[in-house]
């Protein structure tokens, strides 16, 4: 028996297909984007929809405008830093020491007192 299905390929349900019989699309408006990797991307926008300037690009993350010969640069990115990375810019080597030096003082002192200190 050879396909004996006669509506193979069609879902129990599914309505007439066509432009015709579900009527007219909205007027759109294609717009290309270029990134800096050389990516174009055409997004559709409605035709009275404000457009934006820029767009990022679905293939590498960077951002995307109009412009084909001047695409904008990528992102700079800036490494992480730590709470020391932080504290070192705010204090010289010589102000960390006094600081240490004072903390250390106050710290005996009260274990001189007889303080339980954890």
């Amino acid at each position: 028996m050879a396909g004996g299905n006669a509506i193979r390929g069609t879902r129990v349900g599914a309505g007439p297909m066509g432009e015709a019989e579900r009527g007219d699309t909205a007027p759109r408006l294609h717009v290309s984007y270029f990134c800096a990797s050389g990516h174009v991307t055409r997004p559709a926008f409605a035709a009275d929809a404000q457009v934006p300037e820029t767009w990022d690009c679905p293939r590498c993350g960077l951002p995307a405008n109009m412009d084909a010969d001047n695409p904008p640069p990528p992102p700079k990115i800036t490494p992480y830093k730590t709470h020391l990375a932080y504290v070192k810019e705010r204090r010289t080597d010589a102000e960390a020491e006094q600081i240490l030096e004072e903390a250390v003082t106050a710290l005996r002192a009260r274990r001189a007192s007889g303080e339980v200190i954890y």
